[in-house]
């Protein structure tokens, strides 16, 4: 068990990505899927390290739901990803 007083340092931050006026309603999936392809385009651009690339990530996943994301990451690697990725 963690001895008391240890948590108290550790600051967690929780964030989600920025409004986009582009995505006006509560369905977020436009939003979701633009983050995603973003991402990959900077990476392709930029590399994997770059810090606007990881903003990206970081966006995509907290909009996204998992399964689309796995879904996605198979079709990229099979190749049958119909975004322009």
């Amino acid at each position: 068990m963690a001895e008391e007083g240890e948590n108290e340092n550790m600051e967690i931050k929780l964030e989600t990505a920025p409004h986009d006026p582009r995505f006006q309603t509560t369905n977020q999936a436009k939003h979701c899927w633009s983050r995603y392809i973003e991402y990959h385009a900077c990476v392709k651009q930029k590399g994997e390290e770059d810090s606007e690339c990881q903003k990206f990530k970081r966006w995509y996943k907290s909009l996204c739901p998992n399964e689309w994301l796995e879904n996605w990451d198979e079709q990229r690697a099979n190749g049958t990803f119909p975004g322009p990725v």
